[in-house]
């Protein structure tokens, strides 16, 4: 593929609140993220430490089939087990066909730093992603958003399933409709192969989680990274030791997370998940969906019906893989401030957050869109200035002449009556301000029609722009935390995958320093 058609693979900033930028800052107080390494040294000594004795081993035999992996994905798996290696993880709950960009960015951030371990340390390392199917969040497991000519739309599959029915038994149904809508995104496809994929792993048959796993893996295994299904019951048995200990110490638990909940509110900022001095960290599935434990629960229920909530996970995965880092998004690293003390109320060890990568890719159409607009990405932020800015370059000379003579005139009358008022008093100061406003306002509401008129006839210029928005902005969000990634993977293939691997790769450089 010629350089003109290849893809732009921007890196961006990770954003997120002023807790997660605390923490991309290093300037948290002590003891609310766990310290990175420092040097090479420091990150040898750690992944030692880390994957001796077999640990990798252990976790593997113990979780089995739950961790996907095939081809180069097996391969990294088995070198790690045999080695005394470690894991770089990352992990997401499901998403419709994969869900936004940033799954596959934190998937490839994973294998990046995994790469940079094994390379720095000379200690084996592998990427593992943990997808979240023991999630009950059908709103978000169930939609996505395309990129289409002129507007962004929303996919949303209908998940009959109660509410609080985990998406790994949360049955998926025909969705063929919505994979028609993904493949017209894609246009004329040069690389048919992820929307056959998707087609195959999102069957009638399929629940709303192993669609997901399946996608996963199917597309990640070959790159070298393993899948982890966390709705597997072996996922929940190996994760007992903690489930069940965050059952027994809840009391400590909620003292905990109040003191450094007050602590991140006494430091100008908000506790990213809210506390809930009543319940435990902990679901028990009964009766097919997901129940929140009370903290003062007196009966222990079976080990295999126990799954985490979002601020235990990290330490369940900490204690059933040997993982050296978890790479994390913005609100991931927010919580990892709470985390960190409900590790301490368990002694159990700190998980390592690092941030992941994070990018926007800039198709060639849209970037020639763009130009011709004479736009950047960042006017596309703004809800009506690029419409406007369009309008004004459109406008005839004579309309924007009748437009110049109104306001000059609604600013002559505002002057003169306010002269009139002072010099004579024949009209009231506040009289004259009013007929001056509604000078300038009849002025302003001219050139507002003008320029309505102007948009209405620009249809070219505004479905152009509607389709670099649905592109980069689509719904006003930001590309990478919205827009569907199989679309793009089918028009550019692996080429698109290498570019954003580099991107990820120099990230992870910076990272192990």
């Amino acid at each position: 593929m010629s350089d003109n058609r290849r893809p732009q693979v921007v890196t961006e900033p990770l954003g997120g609140s002023g807790l997660a930028q605390l923490a991309l800052a290093r300037r948290a107080p002590a003891g609310w993220f766990a310290a990175p390494p420092d040097n090479m040294a420091e990150w040898w000594g750690r992944v030692v430490r880390i994957g001796a004795d077999g640990a990798a081993d252990r976790a593997l035999h113990a979780l089995g089939g739950a961790i996907r992996a095939s081809g180069a994905a097996a391969e990294n798996l088995e070198r790690v087990r045999r080695e005394n290696g470690v894991f770089v993880t990352t992990g997401q709950q499901p998403g419709l066909f994969g869900g936004p960009i940033y799954t596959w960015s934190k998937a490839l951030s994973a294998l990046a730093l995994a790469e940079e371990i094994e390379s720095s340390t000379g200690i084996p390392a592998a990427a593992v992603f943990w997808a979240a199917t023991d999630d009950a969040d059908a709103a978000e497991a169930s939609s996505t958003v395309i990129a289409l000519q002129g507007a962004p739309e929303r996919l949303v599959a209908t998940v009959a399933a109660p509410e609080g029915t985990p998406m790994y038994a949360a049955a998926l149904g025909d969705v063929s409709a919505l994979v028609g809508r993904l493949t017209a995104a894609a246009g004329a496809v040069a690389f048919p192969d992820p929307l056959e994929i998707t087609a195959a792993a999102y069957s009638p048959a399929a629940t709303v989680g192993g669609a997901f796993v399946d996608l996963l893996a199917a597309l990640l295994n070959p790159l070298g990274i393993a899948v982890l299904d966390a709705g597997d019951e072996r996922v929940r048995i190996a994760a007992a030791p903690v489930t069940t200990a965050a059952i027994d110490r809840a009391a400590d638990i909620s003292r905990a997370l109040a003191e450094r909940g007050a602590a991140i509110r006494a430091a100008g900022l908000a506790p990213q998940v809210a506390e809930m001095n009543d319940l435990a960290l902990v679901f028990e599935r009964r009766d097919g969906v997901k129940a929140r434990l009370r903290a003062d629960a007196a009966r222990r229920p079976a080990p295999e019906t126990l799954s985490p909530n979002v601020l235990l996970r990290p330490i369940v995965e900490r204690a059933i893989l040997p993982t050296a880092a978890y790479m994390a998004g913005p609100g991931e690293l927010a919580y990892f401030a709470q985390v960190s003390a409900v590790a301490a109320a368990l002694d159990a060890e700190q998980p390592l957050a690092l941030p992941r990568w994070s990018c926007t890719i800039i198709e060639p159409r849209i970037a020639r869109a763009l130009a011709r607009l004479e736009l950047t990405r960042a006017d596309l932020a703004d809800a009506a200035a690029p419409e406007r800015r369009i309008a004004e370059r459109a406008l005839p000379e004579r309309a924007r002449a009748v437009i110049a003579q109104a306001k000059e005139q609604a600013e002559s009358l505002g002057a003169a009556l306010a002269a009139l008022s002072a010099d004579t008093g024949i009209i009231d100061e506040r009289v004259a301000q009013g007929h001056a406003r509604r000078a300038a306002w009849l002025a302003e509401r001219l050139e507002r029609r003008v320029l309505a008129a102007v948009k209405r006839r620009e249809t070219d210029a505004m479905l152009t722009l509607g389709t670099a928005r649905a592109s980069l902005c689509p719904f006003g969000i930001r590309q990478e935390r919205a827009l569907n990634f199989i679309p793009l993977l089918a028009r550019y293939g692996p080429t698109l995958l290498e570019d954003m691997r580099a991107g990820a790769a120099v990230h992870a450089r910076t990272l192990i320093g």
